[in-house]
């Protein structure tokens, strides 16, 4: 069984920084690709990232140069390094990890951006 813990997120102002963790239990992870998503509020959840288990990344544009995603496979970990958040980052943010199976999901972690 798969659980994905997202760290907790917090309040920053615009500008501002923040970083993500997202722990993984179970017994696959290095071959997995993982993601974070984000749902802002009255909209749909969105991707904002991902990482295969080789290490190749893809972002959604409005976050490109700003937010980066990494992983530990031997700590079963990724994160999510956001920089010069803006307030439209606002949003509960979770993590994913992609099998053939199903997806996982964790329970999220809010960000919230003040202007």
């Amino acid at each position: 069984q798969v659980q994905l813990v997202e760290s907790v997120g917090g309040l920053v102002q615009a500008g501002g920084s923040l970083s993500l963790s997202c722990a993984a239990s179970g017994s696959i992870f290095s071959s997995n690709t993982m993601a974070w998503h984000r749902q802002a509020p009255g909209k749909q959840r969105e991707l904002v990232a991902t990482i295969t288990g080789a290490g190749s990344t893809n972002y959604k544009d409005s976050v490109k140069g700003r937010f980066t995603i990494s992983r530990d496979n031997t700590k079963k970990m990724v994160y999510l390094q956001m920089n010069n958040l803006k307030p439209d980052d606002t949003a509960v943010y979770y993590c994913k990890m992609f099998t053939l199976g199903m997806d996982y999901w964790g329970k999220g972690t809010l960000v919230t951006v003040s202007s």
